[in-house]
């Protein structure tokens, strides 16, 4: 457990404050995964079981010794595949996981956390194969950073499709 700014115990140690730049890995604290009622508090949803389950394995987890920093943030707004995670650094991609299962799956995204850091920094690019299979299915973005100059960035030139203004009509 782990101590805010204003004195209250936290699940997750308190990463991502200015300054940081590195590796972080965010996990949204209120994800469903159908084992919680309609009526369970924040506390029992599967986000937040997933956020414990990695925050627990944490300290002891080689993505800990390579720098990823940990996030909770409170809505990923991806109900539709929750547990969802995130990976992102300043100049990588941004690579967005979801279907995962908080009582399965803590290990694997601490492994995926690890090979993240230890990622080409400028491309942050985590090959399939060298992913567990759940971190396989369950990718959902892969968003370049701005100014990404690779493969999964080109420049969209469109012409105008009519005349916008009268004096451009024949």
């Amino acid at each position: 457990m782990h101590t805010t700014r204003d004195g209250r115990a936290c699940l997750l140690p308190s990463f991502g404050q200015a300054g940081d730049d590195g590796p972080t890995l965010s996990i949204c604290l209120r994800c469903r995964d159908a084992r919680e009622d309609s009526n369970s508090g924040l506390e029992l949803r599967g986000g937040r079981r997933l956020a414990q389950a990695v925050a627990h394995a944490f300290p002891d987890s080689t993505a800990a010794r390579r720098g990823i920093r940990l996030r909770g943030v409170n809505c990923k707004s991806n109900c539709k595949r929750s547990c969802a995670i995130a990976f992102s650094a300043p100049g990588r991609l941004t690579c967005l996981f979801g279907d995962l299962d908080p009582t399965l799956h803590a290990g694997d995204v601490l492994c995926v956390a690890a090979a993240y850091a230890e990622a080409e920094a400028e491309a942050g690019y985590l090959p399939r194969p060298a992913r567990p299979e759940v971190l396989r299915a369950g990718i959902l973005a892969r968003i370049p950073p701005l100014g990404f100059a690779g493969d999964l960035d080109e420049p969209l030139c469109l012409a105008p499709r009519h005349s916008t203004r009268k004096s451009d009509n024949p």
